[in-house]
């Protein structure tokens, strides 16, 4: 069963890239997303997407240019997650193929996202939003459109967000952080998953 969890991992250096996926992959986490300000991005990419094979979709984030994404979709990415929604970067992302995660805060940016050809929606900073903001939000957006909350949802508070309609999360620096090593990315990792379980139970 692959989870609706994104393992974002901001600052990830090319040389631990491997280990870390095979890490979450074991943990139970599916999605990696490397951030592009992270150092050498898009050799993690593609050192994580060898690792990973058809086992997880690996990809990335804080993507702001269409350039940007055929550079991702050449180093074996799958998906693209942005901060925010520009439709020609979404446009960009369909026409290779991949999944398009643009981030959105307003229902004027959701519905430009998905009329663009977004595949889901990162509401972002969730911090800000909150459960109550996603819930007001929801009752417009079309039936079936996935949200992602991402910043401000974690194993603390899934069960919130999640009857708030959240339909999967992305989590930050509460699964990684650089200088982490792959045995405590992998006890955070599993931390996150079990508390998700729970709250889906």
């Amino acid at each position: 069963m692959t989870l609706p969890l994104i393992a974002i991992l901001r600052g990830v250096t090319p040389a631990e890239a491997p280990a870390l996926a095979q890490t979450l992959i074991t943990a139970g986490i599916t999605t990696i997303e490397v951030p592009l300000n992270s150092p050498d991005p898009l050799d993690s990419i593609a050192a994580m997407a060898r690792v990973a094979g058809d086992r997880a979709t690996v990809g990335a984030g804080t993507v702001l240019t269409p350039a940007q994404v055929d550079q991702v979709a050449d180093a074996g990415g799958r998906i693209i997650v942005s901060p925010n929604a520009n439709a020609d970067v979404i446009a960009q992302t369909k026409t290779r193929g991949l999944q398009s995660w643009p981030g959105i805060f307003t229902p004027t940016e959701a519905f430009a996202a998905l009329d663009a050809g977004a595949d889901g929606l990162k509401l972002f900073p969730g911090t800000m939003a909150g459960p109550s903001g996603l819930a007001a939000l929801r009752a417009v957006l079309p039936p079936g459109t996935q949200v992602y909350a991402v910043g401000g949802a974690g194993a603390d508070n899934f069960r919130d967000w999640i009857a708030a309609s959240a339909d999967g999360f992305g989590i930050g620096s509460a699964l990684y952080k650089p200088a982490l090593s792959p045995t405590e990315v992998h006890a955070r990792a599993t931390k996150i998953v079990t508390a998700y379980k729970a709250a889906v139970a």
